[in-house]
């Protein structure tokens, strides 16, 4: 089926998952300074924005100059995925990604890469724009509409944290690591899959 311009905007939203983000958002952006709030989710929406939309003009390029297969990104991002979905469903247990504090706020990582541009976005990214390369402003708008909202939902989720409580918070970020672990266990498989049928003929 050929890609929209909607499709595209649709798809990017659905991987990037800015609700599903907000338990682990907040908990990052816990010790950040009110003051600092805007400031900080608007230089890593940015950085999200300049990752994807690298790998959206030449993640193709990069990944035959490396020699490293589509198939091979599908496989790593589902493993990186698995272990952030353990860590969501058991806190402090397994490899903790995105839990190291250097400062009082979080810079790059975890936020920009790889909670809004992980793995998948990356590899979204790269397939969309590979469908017709002749489209790209669409394709970039489509990325500008997805950060865009990603910047809203995280703007407004103190908001969200008042209105449901720590509890409701942490069972929603149990349940997104369940369904991060289906979806991670999907990569994985996909790419195991894509990676045999090439010696199938």
């Amino acid at each position: 089926m050929e890609q929209t311009f909607l499709s595209a905007t649709i798809l990017l939203i659905v991987i990037t998952d800015p609700l599903g983000n907000i338990p682990l958002f907040i908990s990052n952006m816990s010790k950040v300074k009110r003051e600092r709030r805007l400031i900080v989710i608007l230089r890593e929406c940015g950085v999200a924005f300049l990752v994807l939309l690298f790998f959206m003009l030449f993640g193709r390029q990069m990944l035959s100059l490396l020699r490293i297969s589509e198939e091979t990104l599908k496989i790593a991002g589902g493993i990186i995925l698995f272990l952030i979905a353990v860590n969501m469903i058991f806190p402090g247990s397994g490899v903790s990604v995105g839990n190291e504090r250097v400062g009082d706020e979080p810079f790059i990582v975890p936020i920009a890469i790889p909670l809004i541009s992980g793995p998948s976005a990356m590899v979204s990214s790269m397939l969309i724009a590979g469908s017709d390369p002749h489209r790209m402003p669409e394709w970039i708008a489509a990325l500008a509409i997805t950060i865009l909202v990603t910047f809203v939902v995280f703007l407004g989720s103190d908001k969200l944290r008042d209105v449901l409580g720590e509890q409701v918070i942490s069972a929603v970020e149990k349940l997104m690591g369940l369904l991060l672990t289906a979806m991670s266990i999907e990569m994985l498989l996909s790419g195991v899959a894509a990676y045999i049928a090439q010696f199938r003929g």
